[in-house]
């Protein structure tokens, strides 16, 4: 299989060394950083590193800090490792840009489960033609399809459906919405993406509940079972 690099950024050591030997068998080339500053710098330095495990509680940065810095420069898939699983926290990650939450313990095979899930959405990026649940997006004609019928959308409508099919089943938050979709030099306010998930959800004959509103986050897209593409 093509090598993957991973950053593990956790400052127990035998944590470290457990993920590094487990995905290391598995294929994958795996970067180490025992602290949020060290995190940081082996992200920047490396600019092939495809996915990062990031425990929460570390010392010097914490994880949401080193998740805050990196959202700044980059879209790279993190999934956050906590001891708490409190859901405050995992709305705080959620609201920063974080793909997924794992809490600790955990069994290896189900994080790599999970890995292995993260990149496959995030290399739906690389696909000219998207489809979900009958909703066919070609990225070079700039054209939707629903159940075979073609649907008119705005350029900025076009990109968050787009950008949703590209992210199925991630939460979501306004925020990393707004700097995804209208990039970071944008300033509106944050209800800017309600008001475009309406008019979308309104143009979606039937299929507009697959964008669900997700409370006190953002919005997630999602295809009902049995209506798969």
């Amino acid at each position: 299989m093509e090598q993957i690099k991973i950053l593990v950024a956790d400052d127990e050591e035998r944590m470290r060394k457990l993920l590094k030997d487990f995905f290391t068998r598995r294929g994958y080339i795996v970067k180490e950083a025992a602290d949020g500053e060290e995190a940081l710098e082996r992200f920047f330095e490396d600019k092939e590193i495809s996915l990062i495990l990031l425990e929460v509680m570390m010392p010097k940065m914490d994880g949401f800090q080193v998740l805050k810095e990196v959202r700044q420069y980059s879209d790279v898939p993190v999934i956050m490792l906590t001891a708490k699983g409190e859901e405050q926290d995992e709305l705080n990650g959620f609201r920063l840009g974080v793909d997924e939450y794992v809490t600790k313990p955990f069994s290896p095979k189900l994080l790599a489960a999970r890995v292995e899930a993260v990149l496959r959405r995030y290399h739906l990026t690389n696909e000219d033609v998207l489809s979900a649940g009958g909703i066919v997006v070609d990225k070079k004609a700039h054209e939707v399809t629903i159940d075979g019928e073609r649907i008119e959308l705005s350029f900025k409508e076009f990109e968050l459906l787009t950008y949703f099919i590209e992210n199925q089943g991630i939460a979501l938050s306004r925020e990393k919405i707004l700097n995804s979709v209208w990039n970071y030099d944008y300033f509106g306010d944050a209800r800017t993406i309600d008001t475009h998930v309406k008019k979308l959800r309104s143009k979606m004959k039937g299929k507009e509940d697959y964008i669900r509103t997700i409370w006190g986050v953002g919005y997630k897209f999602e295809v009902p079972q049995g209506a798969e593409a």
